[in-house]
Order: C-alpha cells, then sequence, then structure tokens
C-alpha cells in the first residue's frame, strides 16, 4: 500500500466522482475539507483521516480504511472507507428529496397549461 495518496486520485478511486477531474475541481471550488480546511487536489492523505464533501443540501463525511490510487469495483469500495454521515444529515437529505415541489413521473412530458394551473392552485402561488 502506498503512504500517501492524492485526494483527488482517491477520491476517483473509490467512487466518490465519475473523472478525476472532476474530483480535481470539487477540490478546486472548495468542496472537499479534512479536518475544516480546504484541500488542493495534490494534498495526500493518510489512513485514518476524515474527509468532508459538501454535496447542497448536505455535507457528507468519509473515513480513509485504506488508500488506492486505481479505480475499483463497487464491491470493493468498503474495504477503503466507510461514510460517517451523521443520521441527522442524511434525515435532511430525505426530507429534501420528498419536498420535491412539481414531483411528476418520468416520461409523462411536460404539464399542459390545465396540469400547472391545477398544480398552481394545489400550492397556492
Amino acid at each position: 500500500m502506498a503512504e500517501g495518496v492524492r485526494i483527488d486520485k482517491w477520491l476517483f478511486a473509490v467512487r466518490l466522482f465519475k473523472t478525476r477531474s472532476q474530483a480535481s475541481e470539487e477540490c478546486r471550488k472548495g468542496k472537499v475539507t479534512i479536518g475544516g480546511m480546504n484541500v488542493k487536489p495534490s494534498r495526500e492523505i493518510k489512513v485514518g483521516e476524515t474527509i468532508q464533501l459538501r454535496r447542497p443540501p448536505i455535507t457528507r463525511s468519509y473515513k480513509v480504511i485504506a488508500l488506492t490510487g486505481n479505480r475499483m469495483s463497487a464491491k470493493l469500495v468498503p474495504e477503503f472507507m466507510v461514510e460517517t454521515t451523521p443520521a441527522s444529515e442524511l434525515e435532511i437529505l430525505e426530507v429534501h428529496k420528498n419536498m420535491s415541489v412539481y414531483n411528476r413521473e418520468r416520461g409523462t412530458g411536460r404539464p399542459t397549461k390545465k396540469d400547472r394551473r391545477d398544480l398552481d392552485d394545489f400550492f397556492d402561488v
């Protein structure tokens, strides 16, 4: 195992981002923190560190169990990290998901004028 791995490489390897460039970009934007401090994509992480990843409306936390720079299958991810996000944060995410104002079935197309008026009347807009 490596002594230290770049954080952008690790985030990509454990499938938190689809591409390494997305992981690097999120680091540059200040959405990835360790110990409350924003990190650069080149920062090396160590086993035992907790990484916070801000994805509105919540901040997810992950503890590093092992290091790797190579992308892996989804089945192997639990061997390299564990999610430590508090239950209260996950509840906020669930509430936010359920509060979608205009939740329509996929594939039904755009609402008609009548559908829109009915929705507006229902929600008192």
